[in-house]
């Protein structure tokens, strides 16, 4: 028997907190499971420094890349099976590139990313592409196979359908994390109809399409993925922590260049800091280690990062304040002057962050981040534009919501043991005072 047809002689299951189970039958993907770079998964938070906030968010990119490929397995097991749009023999490169599609995750994944300048899509393709474990079990199936895998993933391969499946408005990977980040950050925004989203689904050439009858569980899908947006993924006090990891990580490379003598070099860090990132030393990093030297660092003798990282260890995060730097902007600069004056390095301690979401949007030609939208079946078997039919989606197509922040750490400004005029003013500026 073929590799690609080859089944395990019982099937394996996981049990999920999201899903009851994760069914595995093929041979491939427990396989693909097995190996060290999808094991590597288990280290990488599916939401960075959420946990800070919600404190059972500790579940895994590991966690929510098996639930990933679980909706899809039902999908084209249970729903698509002997429907003559879809072509069997496509199962298999869905199933891995749904299993495999947050492979190149890095740890605290975006904060990580924007310091370095990386791209986890990047990685991903590079490990499924490289020598990896990942690489010689794809391998197996055909020595075209892992490039396959790599273009639904780059969402360069010719199968839209497919590529649909996995990176569309209406995906698996939504609907998975939707449901799993709310599960464990304990609220109850993120949850939704998905049985009925997947009954109503239906293969077309180029994308999924749902039926009309569906659309209300699509409204429902999308408010759930508004309101984890603004409740969840950009709670301000997770936005601070990301703001004081992303600055320890600035700091230890601003070190670096500079020639400091680190107590404890960063030797995971290294390529990062030079600019030319192996992939054998970007499998090297996750979150444990990334820990391991935050806690170490806390003992060098830069007083800068010796703070930020207490400050991340212990949960001491910046406070904040509403703030437009559209309107703002000359408040930010009397702010930094007199942080300067105080002693207080702004380029560290005062930070505007901001969030921007577009919850959903229709296809706009030649603008930034091009969307396929979701379209409705008709009963008359025409394609309809999801906004064009709902009114409640029709409200907040094409509407980017943006919210500004300013951080800063307010128990150094109540600090008076020096610079307390300073400090005053700086307190009266923010209106704290």
């Amino acid at each position: 028997m073929a590799y690609s047809n080859e089944k395990l002689s019982e099937e394996k299951v996981f049990k999920d907190p999201v899903h009851r189970y994760v069914h595995v039958k093929d041979r491939v993907i427990w396989d693909l499971i097995g190996t060290s770079e999808f094991q590597r998964l288990r280290r990488i938070k599916q939401l960075g420094t959420t946990y800070l906030t919600f404190h059972g968010a500790e579940h895994s990119r590991f966690n929510h890349s098996l639930g990933v490929y679980e909706i899809v397995r039902r999908i084209v097991d249970d729903v698509f099976d002997g429907r003559p749009e879809w072509n069997q023999e496509e199962r298999l490169l869905t199933l891995c590139a749904a299993l495999l599609h947050d492979l190149g995750h890095g740890p605290f994944s975006h904060s990580f990313e924007k310091v370095f300048d990386l791209d986890h899509e990047e990685f991903t393709q590079a490990i499924i592409l490289g020598d990896t474990e990942v690489n010689k079990v794809l391998t197996r199936v055909d020595k075209g196979f892992p490039k396959q895998v790599a273009e639904v993933i780059a969402k360069t391969s010719e199968n839209k359908l497919v590529v649909s499946l996995i990176s569309s408005q209406i995906d698996a990977d939504r609907m998975d994390y939707l449901q799993r980040d709310a599960y464990f950050t304990g609220v109850s925004y993120g949850h939704f109809d998905m049985e009925r989203i997947l009954r109503v689904m239906r293969p077309r050439e180029d994308q999924v399409v749902i039926k009309q009858s569906g659309m209300h569980a699509v409204e429902d899908y999308i408010m759930s993925r508004y309101q984890m947006y603004w409740q969840v993924y950009f709670h301000p006090v997770t936005r601070s922590a990301e703001v004081i990891l992303t600055k320890v990580l600035h700091r230890a490379k601003d070190l670096y260049e500079e020639g400091y003598q680190f107590k404890y070099a960063p030797h995971h860090f290294l390529s990062l800091f030079q600019h030319k990132v192996a992939l054998e030393d970007y499998l090297k990093l996750d979150e444990a280690v990334m820990l391991y030297y935050f806690q170490m660092w806390q003992e060098e003798e830069d007083p800068i990062l010796k703070d930020l990282c207490r400050r991340f260890m212990d949960r001491n995060l910046f406070k904040y304040v509403e703030f437009d730097p559209a309107k703002e902007y000359k408040k930010q600069y009397e702010l930094m002057t007199l942080f300067s004056k105080a002693g207080i390095d702004p380029e560290y301690y005062l930070v505007v962050d901001s969030s921007s979401d577009l919850p959903y949007d229709f296809y706009r030609p030649g603008e930034e981040e091009e969307r396929l939208p979701i379209h409705l079946l008709m009963k008359n078997g025409e394609l309809r534009e999801l906004s064009r039919q709902s009114d409640i989606v029709d409200a907040i197509s094409g509407k980017r919501r943006t919210d500004h922040k300013l951080y800063f750490p307010a128990d150094v400004l109540y600090d008076e043991s020096s610079k307390k005029s300073t400090k005053k003013q700086i307190r009266t500026l923010l209106d704290l005072e």
